[in-house]
């Protein structure tokens, strides 16, 4: 039974939730380990951490040639998934010198801006190895997710199957970190101890923050005792790191260094901030 459920983020369509526990398990004991100082006994067994998988739900038809829909900057759309176009730009060009930053005209939403917007963080350490396609295939998972209550409802079903009786912590990275906030607010009734969101969108004043399932946006989620963000000063997803002032106090911040892959799952469970974060509650 499951004492840690991790759920993802985007762009996992298609993997699996066996395929991530075989990938990423072993970077959450590395995590555990560090904030040990390098002690490795008494960790989570393999039954005890579980992925809530969901990026089926994003994969393209069988017939088609890529698992990925094909899309660029022509399919952006208006509202929400340009606005998190703009989002992702104005915070790449402040953490990351090789992003030219946007100017009044792109911010005025220009013919021609969205393809400005992808050429500009085509050059950023994050978006240069995914290409075109994948970054607007990303940020059109984000748009669903956040508009769409059927997608909605699907991917919190997921994490529901996930959690047990025993699940004490639960690691959300960043669109996770949406949905696992939603789903601990939905269900003060879990037994969960602790969340943990890495890489978090949740910051997003007038993007994420007003469409969250909560009532009010803000809450504090469900039983949870305690909340840890863990946020790469370079990374572009999550644009507002401090999530204290939405959401309270309570929260505790820590910024780690996870190099160039500033919003990678896996840099992420292997700090020692995450780590403790989780041993913590554990009760271990």
């Amino acid at each position: 039974m499951a004492r840690v459920v991790v759920v993802h983020g985007v762009g996992r369509q298609t993997a699996g939730p066996r395929a991530l526990h075989r990938d990423l398990y072993p970077a959450l004991l590395d995590g555990i380990t560090a904030a040990r100082d390098g002690e490795d006994d008494g960790l989570p067994g393999p039954d005890e951490v579980a992925f809530a998988f969901y990026g089926r739900l994003f994969r393209g038809p069988e017939e088609v040639l890529s698992p990925t829909p094909y899309a660029d900057a022509r399919d952006v759309g208006h509202g929400l998934e340009s606005d998190l176009l703009a989002a992702w730009w104005q915070r790449a060009a402040a953490v990351d010198e090789r992003v030219v930053p946007p100017d009044e005209e792109v911010l005025a939403r220009s013919p021609r801006w969205a393809q400005r917007a992808v050429l500009a963080l085509s050059r950023s350490r994050y978006f240069a190895p995914v290409g075109e396609r994948v970054l607007i295939g990303d940020l059109k998972q984000v748009s669903a997710y956040l508009t769409d209550p059927a997608v909605r409802a699907s991917v919190q079903q997921a994490v529901a199957a996930a959690v047990t009786p025993d699940t004490r912590v639960v690691v959300g990275h960043s669109l996770g970190s949406v949905v696992a906030y939603e789903a601990l607010c939905a269900h003060p009734e879990w037994p969960v101890r602790s969340l943990v969101t890495l890489g978090s969108p949740l910051g997003l004043r007038q993007l994420v923050f007003p469409r969250l399932a909560a009532e009010p946006p803000g809450a504090w989620p469900g039983a949870v005792e305690a909340w840890t963000n863990v946020v790469d000063r370079g990374d572009v997803v999550a644009v507002e790191e401090d999530l204290r002032p939405l959401f309270g106090p309570r929260v505790r911040q820590v910024r780690v260094d996870n190099g160039a892959r500033a919003h990678d799952l896996e840099c992420y469970l292997t700090a020692a901030a995450t780590g403790a974060a989780v041993l913590a509650g554990l009760g271990d």
